[in-house]
């Protein structure tokens, strides 16, 4: 085989590897991450007069990793986690703005700090009520936090909608009172509408 023919090869060889690795950077997509690394509850307690209401102090280390080595995301939409109790929202707060970015292969760290006075109502209804009365008496409560928005992938077309959900149990640790341990919860992914998402 000659000079020339080796070069080709060489040449054939390098091109198909470079393919390889495109194919595999962009072609291969995986989801976000999605996780509560730590959380705290340092008030809790249910106000019934004039309304239902939920008077609490709740602080979240909310945490998202793309794992995507090669393509990063971009926020179409802003990014929201409303936290609910037996099933009734009690409180909105926002994660990440519209045109947000975050890179390949990085994480982000959102601290989100959400309380109230009891003045804003609730819809819990008895059952809420009494739930509440029950979790209140072991001091641990079961928060959801639910995330929402829409965001697109680079060198994708497609825009994605991200909906997870964090199931939280808390336990009520009042200032002054001693430390309590927060076990690290993964947040699920709802299955997305679009099979390129």
């Amino acid at each position: 085989m000659g000079r020339f023919e080796s070069i080709i090869i060489t040449l054939v060889v390098l091109a198909v590897a470079i393919i390889l690795v495109f194919s595999f950077a962009f072609g291969y997509l995986r989801h976000v991450k999605i996780t509560v690394d730590d959380a705290s509850l340092t008030h809790m307690e249910l106000v019934t007069t004039p309304t239902t209401a939920l008077a609490y102090n709740l602080s979240l280390m909310l945490v998202i990793r793309n794992p995507n080595w090669a393509i990063a995301i971009k926020h179409d939409k802003p990014l929201d986690a409303a936290n609910s109790f037996d099933g009734q929202q009690f409180d909105r707060a926002h994660v990440a703005d519209k045109g947000d970015k975050q890179r390949a292969g990085k994480t982000v760290v959102y601290r989100l700090d959400t309380s109230s006075d009891g003045r804003r109502s609730v819809s819990l209804g008895n059952a809420g009520e009494a739930s509440f009365r029950k979790q209140n008496a072991t001091g641990l409560f079961e928060v959801e936090v639910k995330l929402t928005g829409k965001f697109k992938y680079t060198a994708r077309y497609h825009k994605c909608k991200l909906e997870a959900t964090c199931p939280l149990k808390l336990q009520l640790a009042p200032p002054g009172s001693p430390a309590v341990v927060f076990q690290k919860v993964e947040c699920k992914l709802a299955k997305p509408e679009n099979k390129y998402c």
